[in-house]
């Protein structure tokens, strides 16, 4: 059984992983913690209680990050346009949930948490990092109790999403990731290199929809507004990025990986791009030596993954 805490910023692609998570059998979704990203860390923590209520998640969620870990980057909007003004996609959510939050900052709550497990804990982390570094900070020692990180970000043989050279996620606290990056664990990039590949045609969720139950079909609603604003890059589908790093948890097979040490840039015109200086590759000496090498996925079995993903989704 692997032992899950899903660090988010619900986001539409983050309920479909949400979703895969707690109905996966081999997998104890142990504990959610939310960043900003999607929205403001209050409405992406609103968002995870909704989801919990409505999904009867037995997890508990704790607040993260409101801002990026070095103060002096300025605040960016919020991408209304991909996930909707509620991140949500639009759909009817309450203001407030009468539902407990876990009294810990999500970056003490994973360190407890690991601590109280050593060895054993996965985290999915498919926002921003910065809950992630700050607990790295706080509690260095924790980088050799975590099993794994698996993360949705970066791109390596791909062009970014947000500029030419930088994905999402990454570009919105470039040294968090690259605290992360480089921190003596094991981590798992699930980027766009495969990600970007990885699509759900409207049909496919709506069928999902007709044969799952009220979750399955909350999914399909909320989801509509992203399916529209992917038009642009998908034939009248949406790119299921977060929900691709949840299944290397269970099915690590269906990625072809390299590995390497991966650097974050920080600031310039390629704020956000990740790098990896794959092993094997000789360099004169540079910022990747010394440092861990990590795990990083170019290559996916996409149909394979959308099959998982359907019949994981339709175990009520």
């Amino acid at each position: 059984m692997h032992k899950v805490i899903y660090d988010t910023d619900p986001g539409v692609d983050d309920a479909m992983a949400l979703l895969f998570l707690h109905r996966h059998p081999e997998i104890d979704l142990i504990g959610i913690t939310t960043v900003f990203g999607n929205a403001s860390v209050e409405t992406t923590t609103r968002n995870a209680l909704f989801l919990k209520r409505e999904w009867d998640i037995p997890a508990p969620v704790a607040k993260g990050a409101s801002v990026t870990i070095d103060a002096a980057r300025a605040e960016r909007e919020w991408p209304a346009m991909v996930h909707g003004d509620n991140g949500l996609g639009n759909i009817e959510v309450p203001h407030t949930i009468d539902l407990p939050l876990d009294s810990r900052p999500a970056h003490r709550f994973i360190i407890d948490t690991v601590r109280a497990n050593p060895g054993e804990v996965r985290l999915v982390a498919v926002g921003r990092m910065t809950n992630l570094a700050m607990a790295l900070k706080e509690d260095p020692e924790i980088a050799g109790l975590v099993k794994d990180v698996v993360i949705m970000g970066g791109n390596f043989y791909v062009p970014g999403n947000v500029s030419p050279v930088a994905e999402a996620n990454i570009h919105g606290d470039p040294e968090a990731a690259d605290i992360v990056m480089t921190a003596p664990w094991k981590v798992v990039v699930i980027g766009l290199d495969v990600t970007s590949i990885t699509t759900m045609s409207r049909s496919y969720l709506g069928a999902m929809a007709a044969k799952g139950d009220g979750a399955v079909k909350l999914l399909d609603g909320l989801s509509q507004h992203y399916i529209d604003f992917y038009t642009h890059a998908v034939d009248d589908g949406m790119m299921v990025h977060d929900s691709c790093a949840a299944v290397y948890v269970v099915a690590p097979e269906l990625f072809t990986t390299i590995t390497g040490a991966v650097r974050v840039v920080c600031g310039g015109i390629a704020d956000g791009q990740t790098v990896v200086k794959p092993d094997g590759r000789r360099f004169p000496p540079g910022d990747w030596d010394g440092l861990p090498s990590q795990i990083v996925a170019t290559g996916i079995e996409s149909q394979k993954v959308l099959e998982l993903i359907r019949d994981t989704l339709l175990r009520a």
